[in-house]
């Protein structure tokens, strides 16, 4: 299991948190995804044989948010 932060613009309400936590979590692999509002980030924790860090960003900037 690796754990990344991300950090990701545009998030600013509870249906943001909900957005991006639910769009990672449905990804084989992923075992958690935390957003935190105020830092403008999401933390991930997934396994590297399923899932890519690639994949988690994607994932987020398909939901409509924006990795920086």
């Amino acid at each position: 299991m690796v754990e990344v932060t991300i950090s990701v613009e545009g998030m600013s309400c509870g249906h943001c948190k909900a957005a991006v936590e639910g769009a990672l979590r449905k990804l084989d692999g992923v075992t958690s995804a935390e957003v935190n509002l105020a830092a403008k980030n999401v933390t991930v924790q997934f396994d590297q044989g399923k899932v890519t860090e690639e994949t988690l960003k994607n994932e987020i900037e398909e939901a409509g948010y924006d990795v920086v």
